[in-house]
C-alpha cells in the first residue's frame, strides 16, 4: 500500500509540476493552425517528450547521486556542458517568469478590475510585487499550496465542462488548415506545455528504494497532461470558435456567467502565481548557490529581469513561451541527447542524432518567429 501511495503521488508531482502556464495558450493556437495540424503536433510531440523523459529517467538512474541537469552535464560533457546548461535553465526559468507575469496578471486583472477599478497594468504590477515579496521570504509551504491551487484549477474546469457543455459546437471546431506561414506555430508552446525533464531526479528521490519505477511514473505521467490539453483544446474552441482569446479563458465570459468566470480566473491566478514563486524560488536559488552571487543580490535579479523585459515591450505571451519551449527547452533536450549518447559510448547515434537535428530546426524557426 505504500509503495501504490508513493508511486500515485509521484504521478500526481510530476504531472501537477507539468501542467502549468502553457495549456492556456493551446486553444488559441489550434484556431490558428487548424485542429488536424494541431492534433498531428500534439502526438508527434507527445512522443518525442516521452522519448526525451524516459532517456533522461535513465541517466538518472544510472548515475550516482540525486544530481540536475547542470550536474549531469559537468560529469559527462565537462564544464561547458555545465555552462550551457546553466545558462539554458536561467533564460528558460526567466522566459517562464516573464509568461508567468504576462497571463497571471491578465487573470488578476479580470477578477478584480469588476470590483476595485484600474487597468491591466497595474494589476500586472501588483502580481509582480506579490511574487517577488513570496520569493524574497522563500515560503516553504508554496507547494502545498500550488497543489491546491491546481485542484482549485481543475475543479474550475469541471465547473466550466459541466456549465458550457450546452454550448459546445462542433462546427466551432477549426477543420481545415490554416495558411503554411502558420503551420510551425505549435512547436515551441506544445513543447513548453508538455516538458517535464527537470522534474525527473525530483521523481527519482520520491520514489527511494523504488527508483526503478522512475521510468513508469514519467511515462504515465506524461501522457496525462498530453490528455488533458487535448481535452481543453477541443472544450475551449468547441465554445468559443474563431472568438478563442490568447489565453483562452476570457473568451469564454459572454457564455458561462459571472460567477463562474471569476471562479475560474482566481483558479487561474493562483495556479499561476504558486507556481512563479516555485520557479523564482529555484532560479534564484541557481545564482545564489550554482552561481555564488549574494542572496538578496540573487533574489533582485531574479524578479528584476522578467518584469524589466515586460517593461522594454516583450509582451506577446505566444511568442514567449514558444521561445522558452523551441529554444531554452531544446537545449536541455540537445545536453540530455549528448549526455544519453555519453552513457551508450555511442551506440545509440542512430536515434540520438535525428533528434538533435528536429531540436536544432526549432531552435532556427523560434528565434526567426521571434524576431519577425
Amino acid at each position: 500500500m505504500q509503495n501504490t501511495s508513493k508511486y500515485i503521488l509521484a504521478v500526481a508531482t510530476f504531472s501537477g509540476t507539468v501542467i502549468g502556464v502553457g495549456i492556456f495558450s493551446l486553444p488559441y493556437i489550434a484556431t490558428k493552425v487548424g485542429m488536424w495540424v494541431m492534433l498531428a503536433y500534439l502526438l508527434v510531440l507527445t512522443g518525442l517528450v516521452i522519448l526525451i523523459h524516459l532517456i533522461f529517467s535513465e541517466v538518472a538512474l544510472q548515475t550516482p547521486d540525486f544530481l540536475r541537469l547542470p550536474g549531469y552535464s559537468k560529469i559527462y560533457l565537462g564544464n561547458w556542458g555545465r555552462a550551457v546548461a546553466l545558462i539554458a535553465t536561467i533564460l528558460g526559468y526567466i522566459g517562464t517568469l516573464l509568461a508567468y507575469i504576462i497571463i497571471g496578471g491578465v487573470f488578476l486583472a479580470n477578477l478584480l478590475v469588476p470590483i476595485l477599478g484600474g487597468n491591466i497594468f497595474l494589476y500586472i504590477l501588483l502580481y509582480w510585487i506579490l511574487g517577488a515579496v513570496f520569493i524574497l521570504w522563500g515560503i516553504n509551504a508554496v507547494s502545498r499550496i500550488e497543489f491546491w491551487g491546481l485542484v482549485l484549477f481543475f475543479i474550475s474546469l469541471i465547473v466550466i465542462f459541466w456549465k458550457g457543455f450546452s454550448f459546445l459546437h462542433l462546427g466551432n471546431l477549426p477543420i481545415q488548415m490554416s495558411d503554411i506561414s502558420n503551420w510551425f506555430l505549435p512547436y515551441g508552446p506544445i513543447l513548453f506545455a508538455l516538458w517535464g525533464a527537470t522534474m525527473i531526479p525530483e521523481v527519482e528521490e520520491m520514489l527511494g528504494e523504488d527508483k526503478k519505477k522512475t521510468k513508469k511514473v514519467v511515462l504515465v505521467a506524461t501522457i496525462i497532461p498530453a490528455i488533458c490539453y487535448l481535452l481543453f483544446i477541443l472544450f475551449v474552441v468547441a465554445i468559443s470558435g474563431a472568438g478563442t482569446t490568447l489565453e483562452a479563458i476570457t473568451g469564454l465570459q459572454g457564455l458561462l456567467g459571472k460567477n463562474v468566470m471569476s471562479l475560474m480566473f482566481f483558479a487561474g491566478f493562483l495556479a499561476t502565481f504558486t507556481s512563479f514563486i516555485a520557479v523564482g524560488l529555484t532560479l534564484k536559488k541557481v545564482f545564489w548557490y550554482d552561481l555564488t552571487m549574494p542572496h538578496y543580490f540573487s533574489w533582485v535579479l531574479t524578479c528584476s529581469v522578467p518584469l524589466l523585459l515586460y517593461l522594454l515591450g516583450f509582451q506577446d505571451f505566444i511568442k514567449t513561451i514558444g521561445l522558452v519551449g523551441g529554444v531554452g527547452i531544446a537545449i536541455e533536450g540537445i545536453l540530455i541527447l549528448l549526455i544519453y549518447d555519453k552513457i551508450k559510448k555511442n551506440k545509440s547515434r542512430f536515434l540520438i542524432y535525428p533528434l538533435i537535428l528536429i531540436f536544432l530546426a526549432g531552435i532556427i524557426y523560434e528565434i526567426l518567429y521571434f524576431i519577425k
